[in-house]
């Protein structure tokens, strides 16, 4: 059975940084690239970053280049998200995910004054 767990997430001032992790089993974590999803209050799911099995290529969406890292620890089958000079539009329901239909449960990220 596949599962991803995340953590992490808690509510941190604008300008402020944050570690998601991203536990996964049930599958040969090495083998896929992963990717980090979000989803803000009221709005759908946005893709933010992905990395590639071996973690030699990573890619992210415009509004969080150079402020977001992803990578991955294939040993550990962990997948990460460095997440730093945070915006408040960087709020919401952040979820690893193996494919567009499998995903974590979500950790929730609030940035906020």
């Amino acid at each position: 059975e596949v599962r991803l767990v995340e953590s992490g997430g808690g509510e941190v001032p604008p300008g402020g940084s944050l570690r998601l992790s991203c536990a996964a089993s049930g599958f040969t974590f090495s083998r896929y690239a992963m990717s980090w999803v979000r989803q803000a209050p009221g709005k759908g799911l946005e893709w933010v970053s992905s990395i590639e099995g071996d973690g030699g290529s990573t890619s992210y969406v415009d509004s969080v280049k150079g402020r977001f890292t992803i990578s991955r620890d294939n040993a550990k089958k962990s997948l990460y998200l460095e997440m730093n000079s945070l915006k408040p539009e960087d709020t919401g329901v952040y979820y690893c995910a193996k494919s567009a239909l499998v995903r974590g449960q979500g950790t929730r990220v609030t940035v906020s004054s």
